[in-house]
């Protein structure tokens, strides 16, 4: 697996009207958009660097992944996203590794990137999640 650099940085917020200006204004990223990922239930908001983004993770309701990570951690570092040239090829390798990935097909993520998720067990404790751009 190839790792083309880091894609985004996660951040689980509790209202992304409410935390976006301090990206948008006062540290004056580029706004790449606002997306809704219903099968993930999260709404992102996204800003790009131009050498990575941040990308603000907003929950759909308490039941989602981001409403139980706020629930449980609060606001914060959520996730870091490295992009792969293959995340098809990426599982597969990782697999063969004995890596525990939370899927075993990746997802359409946000941007339509192709994404799949390898469990903070088999890192360290950091969720890391794996792009392809489409």
């Amino acid at each position: 697996m190839k790792i083309l650099g880091i894609e985004h940085i996660g951040i689980a917020v509790n209202s992304i009207d409410k935390d976006a200006p301090f990206w948008k204004h006062i540290l004056k990223i580029s706004h790449g958009g606002t997306e809704m990922v219903e099968d993930q239930g999260v709404t992102t908001d996204i800003y790009d660097t131009g050498k990575g983004k941040i990308e603000l993770l907003e929950s759909m309701g308490g039941d989602t992944p981001i409403g139980k990570f706020l629930e449980n951690r609060g606001p914060g570092i959520h996730h870091v996203c490295f992009e792969v040239e293959d995340v098809t090829k990426a599982i597969k390798e990782l697999k063969e590794l004995n890596i525990q990935i939370i899927s075993d097909e990746p997802t359409i993520g946000a941007e339509g990137y192709k994404v799949v998720f390898i469990h903070p067990k088999s890192t360290g404790g950091v969720l890391v999640e794996l792009a392809e751009n489409p």
